[in-house]
Order: C-alpha cells, then sequence, then structure tokens
C-alpha cells in the first residue's frame, strides 16, 4: 500500500489530501533542515575565530542575511502546504461527508445516536482538521529532520553521534508504547462526551415537557453525574499521554548530557578536537527541540486515531446504489412476501403481500405497531429489504438510485420537518426549480394562504427552526402544500390530516382529491371516515396482512374494519 493510500485510510482523508499531506510534511522537514543554517554559520564563525582566521564581516552579514531570506521563503512554503492546503481538504471532507451522508440507508440513522453523529461530523472532523495541519506534518516532518541530521553527524565522529542519537529511538518508543492505552482512554472520553451532548439535546427537545411535569430538578440530577463524569474521563485521558511524554522528553534530555559527558572523556584522552566538540553541542541544541515537540504531536497523532475511526465507519458504511434509468410500466405498487425488521430482535412484516394500484386509493389501516409506517417507508426504499421485493411498475426499486426514485414520490409524513426559512422556501423543497407563482398556488390548495398572508412578512416571513413559530396545523399544511407543489405520479399520505381541525381538514380532503387522480395512491390513517373514500383498504395485524378490499366488503364480512368502524363510531357518543 503507498504512502497515499496509508494517510486516506488511517486520518480519513480524500487522495487530494493524502498527496498536500506528504508535501506539508516533507515541507516541515526542509523548514526544520533550513533552521540549522544559523547553526552551521555560528559553528563557522566560532571555528574561524578559535584558528585565528581573519573574519571578514561583510561576508557573514551576506550570509546572515542569506539565511533569513531562506528561512521566510521557507516559512512561506511550509504555511501553504501545512494550513492552506489542510483547510480547503477541511471543506472537502464535510462535502464527502455530507454527500455520504446523502448515500446512506435510513437503517444508517437508525442505529446511530444524533448526537453522536453530529459529534462525529463536526467535531471529529474539527479534530482531525486540527492533526492534519499541526500534529501530523510536525512530527513526520522533525523524524525526517532528526534522521537527516543524525546520520550526518556520524561523518564526523560516530562515538559523538551515538551519544547524540541513541536517546531518539527510546523516546519514540515510549510514546508508541502508550498507544493502546491512550485509544481506550480516549473512546471512554468520547463516550462520555457523546452521553452529555445526548442529555443535553435531549433536555432541549423536550424542555416543554420537563417544565409541564415539573421535572427540572430531575432532569439536572440526572445530567450532573455525566458532566462530572466527562471531567474525569478527560482528566484520565491527559493524565495518560502526559505520563508516557514527559517520560520521553525526559529522556530526551539525556543526549545533551551524554553528549558532554562523552564529549569531555574524549577531550580529555586527546582523541576529540575541541572545535567538532562545540559542534556536537551546537547541534544538540536544533537536533532535540523539534523532537521534544514531536513527542507531543506524537501522543496527540496516536489519540487522532479514535477520531479517524469514527469518521472512517461513515466514509466507509455500504450506500445504497442503484442505476439512474427508471424502467417501470406504470406506477403499481406491489409488495411480494416482504420480511422486514429494524433489527434482528423484533419481526415488524412477516410475509406481507398485496398491490396499490395506479388511479386507486389503498389505505393501510391496523393497531399502532402494526407496520402501517414501515409499509410507506419501504414503498419509497428509505430501508432496503432482506426478504421478498417491492416493485413500481414491475421495476424491482431496490435496483434502482434511491434520488432517481424519489422523482416518483410526492410524501406527507405525520412528522413534519421544516427549516428556518420562509414559508415560500419551505414549500419549494417539494419542487426547487419552482417559481413563486407556482409555490403560492400549491399552498393556496393546502389553504397555508389562510395564515402565511397573516404573518408579518407574508409568505417570506421566517418560521423558526423546524416551524417553531406555527401550530401543528399550520406546520402539516405546508408538509402538504410541497406534495401539491411536486405533483409527482406516487403519493403517500402518513396521517396528512392529523393535525388539522375537522374545517381544514374538510378543504385540504377536497384538494386532496384533486391531487391524486390517475395517481397511486398509499394513505395511512387511524380515523375511519378518512379511509371510508378508498378503493381499498388494507388490514395489518401484527406485521401479516389480515384483511384486504373495498370498505363495503370489509364492513360486510364483520373483521377488523367492522370492528374500529363501530369503535370510533361509539366514540362520539362518549360524553364527559
Amino acid at each position: 500500500m503507498s504512502i497515499i493510500e496509508i494517510f486516506r485510510h488511517k486520518y480519513a482523508l480524500t487522495r487530494q489530501g493524502a498527496k498536500d499531506l506528504v508535501k506539508s510534511s516533507l515541507a516541515s522537514a526542509a523548514m526544520d533542515m533550513v533552521l540549522m543554517f544559523p547553526v552551521g554559520l555560528l559553528f563557522f564563525l566560532v571555528k574561524d575565530l578559535m584558528e585565528g582566521t581573519p573574519v571578514s564581516t561583510g561576508d557573514y552579514i551576506w550570509k546572515v542575511l542569506a539565511c533569513l531570506l531562506a528561512v521566510a521563503a521557507m516559512e512561506y512554503i511550509k504555511y501553504d502546504f501545512q494550513f492552506v492546503s489542510v483547510y480547503q481538504e477541511s471543506g472537502r471532507r464535510r462535502i464527502s461527508l455530507a454527500e455520504k451522508l446523502r448515500r446512506l440507508p435510513l437503517s444508517f440513522f437508525g442505529k446511530k445516536d444524533l448526537a453522536d453523529l453530529t459529534s462525529t461530523i463536526m467535531a471529529d472532523a474539527a479534530v482531525i482538521e486540527t492533526g492534519t495541519s499541526h500534529w501530523v506534518p510536525e512530527l513526520i516532518g522533525s523524524m525526517i529532520s532528526t534522521t537527516l541530521i543524525g546520520i550526518s553527524l556520524f561523518f564526523f565522529d560516530w562515538r559523538m553521534a551515538l551519544a547524540a542519537v541513541w536517546v531518539i529511538p527510546i523516546a519514540i518508543g515510549i510514546v508508541l508504547f502508550s498507544s493502546k492505552f491512550q485509544n481506550r482512554f480516549n473512546r471512554r472520553s468520547e463516550q462520555a462526551r457523546v452521553a452529555l451532548a445526548d442529555s443535553i439535546q435531549e433536555g432541549l427537545e423536550t424542555f416543554q415537557d420537563i417544565r409541564a411535569n415539573d421535572a427540572e430538578a430531575k432532569y439536572l440530577q440526572c445530567l450532573w453525574p455525566r458532566i462530572d463524569l466527562v471531567e474525569k474521563r478527560a482528566i484520565e485521558a491527559e493524565l495518560a499521554v502526559a505520563l508516557f511524554v514527559v517520560s520521553g522528553q525526559m529522556i530526551l534530555r539525556l543526549g545533551v548530557a551524554t553528549i558532554a559527558l562523552v564529549g569531555a572523556l574524549l577531550l580529555s584522552a586527546g582523541s576529540l578536537d575541541l572545535v567538532t566538540f562545540f559542534m556536537f553541542l551546537l547541534v544538540a541544541s536544533r537536533l532535540y527541540d523539534p523532537m521534544a515537540g514531536s513527542l507531543i504531536n506524537l501522543g496527540a497523532v496516536v489519540s487522532l486515531g479514535v477520531q479517524s475511526e469514527r469518521m472512517d465507519e461513515i466514509l466507509n458504511h455500504e450506500e445504497q446504489l442503484g442505476v439512474e434509468t427508471l424502467s417501470n410500466k406504470g406506477y403499481d405498487i406491489e409488495f411480494k412476501d416482504v420480511r422486514f425488521a429494524y433489527d434482528t430482535s423484533e419481526t415488524v412484516l412477516d410475509g406481507v403481500s398485496f398491490t396499490a394500484k395506479q388511479g386507486e386509493v389503498t389505505a393501510l389501516i391496523g393497531p399502532s405497531g402494526s407496520g402501517k409506517t414501515t409499509i410507506s417507508r419501504l414503498a419509497s426504499r428509505f430501508w432496503d429489504i432482506p426478504s421478498g421485493t417491492i416493485t413500481v411498475g414491475g421495476m424491482d426499486i431496490s435496483r434502482i438510485d434511491p434520488e432517481t426514485l424519489m422523482g416518483l414520490y410526492s410524501i406527507v409524513f405525520q412528522d413534519v420537518t421544516l427549516f428556518n426559512n420562509t414559508v415560500l422556501e419551505n414549500i419549494r423543497i417539494g419542487r426547487k426549480d419552482a417559481t413563486d407563482e407556482e409555490v403560492i398556488a400549491a399552498a393556496r390548495l393546502a389553504h397555508v394562504d389562510a395564515f402565511a398572508e397573516k404573518l408579518p412578512d407574508g409568505w417570506n416571513s421566517l418560521i423558526g427552526e423546524n416551524g417553531g413559530e406555527l401550530s401543528g396545523g399550520e406546520r402539516q399544511r405546508i408538509s402538504i402544500a410541497r406534495a401539491f407543489l411536486k405533483d409527482a405520479p406516487i403519493i403517500l399520505l402518513d396521517e396528512a390530516t392529523a393535525s388539522l381541525d375537522v374545517e381544514n381538514e374538510t378543504f385540504i380532503q377536497e384538494s386532496l382529491s384533486r391531487l391524486v387522480k390517475d395517481k397511486t395512491v398509499i394513505i395511512i390513517a387511524h380515523r375511519m371516515r378518512t379511509v371510508a373514500g378508498a378503493d381499498k383498504i388494507v388490514v395489518l395485524k401484527d406485521g401479516k396482512v389480515d384483511e384486504c378490499g373495498t370498505p363495503a366488503a370489509l364492513t360486510a364480512s364483520g373483521g377488523f374494519y367492522k370492528r374500529m368502524q363501530d369503535l370510533q363510531q361509539g366514540s362520539l357518543e362518549w360524553n364527559l
């Protein structure tokens, strides 16, 4: 495996990022070598003075200026390679992460905690950015320059060279030995931070319920131990690094003492001249400084493996792929012996088979947990099924690229997701190239104009994070307006009118009746009057199709559908 591929997998980089890391490491090594020029100049000046050689002040002034120019030029090159290129790679990394997340199956997000994903995308990416701009290039650069300088010392005196370099492999070995301990402590620290972030996020999202139930004290009582644990784990991780890094630096400093001791012995024995002894002492001042800093970087690079592993978990995850050419003939949706489970412990669908025909409304009903919403998610390939087939117009959807497939669907979920943008832009998500006139026309069909035109800035009013400035019914109407705007041949409605009052529900039902004409429609509802006009009703129970037929046929059969009708009719007669 080439050094480029090693860097790519080690630090979750693109190919260009790995190439830039090689360049920045070489630039760092070159910078360390250039910083030896003033040391060499000082050595030759002292040598001339000690040997009585005439010293030309002008020559040394020019040499000093040349050293300064070389240092400045190398510093500029190093900065460009080490920082500018890394920040460009950081942009590429975040874009590649976004592209990767876009192609991942929803099953991945179902298994991952939201706080954990957020930490990986934001915090881990920032740590890798710091690592590849500071720690890794400095470490590799110092190791290269130290190796070259160490080898060159052997050409002057092998005994003094050994006295100078023997401490380096021992110091590096001590820090490398700590990698297993560091990784363990860093993982524990990361787990504690993710758990804390999860608790804080949960508190922010449920603050209304916490306050409504007077549970603030209980929430904080659970939160404080997690804060303390983060602090404890951070201290443990820092101590794990410091213990080995400081030990390595102490060993490294013994090199100066060894040079002085061996040099003094050789001088007294007459086998070493004073100028060479001075040269080794002078070189040692530059030999150990970058290496001492690199030991800290080495500890940081070792800990960087945890972030890289978490990033690679996303980047290397299997994607949902498929062809980008549709081959369907019509828009009938057919489930054939479909089995599915979100995890291996519980089956959600067990051999489900039915057909939702184009030009008809197919309603899915059944008790909570029977698999209704799961069917709508599978029909649009939000998840892939392990057994059975799902086809649209005879086309197996598992072979179609998910984004291409989604062009066939307009979906209204029970849980609406809105963005902190204007009313118009939230509806325009249904079709990005739609004009304002087309967006407003779709919005009027969904009766969004009833509240949008009363907002301070009308259609251009910001609605807050996830539509926080709107009521539940208003948010639902924006979601329905998106479906009107997209006008796709397949409509999936998951409790589309659940948050609406009776008057608006009636208006929306009338609008929906125009939207669904000549299209394949699957509707999920708990209100029997909502599905009474459906062409076909599929009753789900315990993950299986319990009944299937027209409303009239199911009413006559006296099964689950008839019992649900009777129960809801009876609930209308309840009195408080």
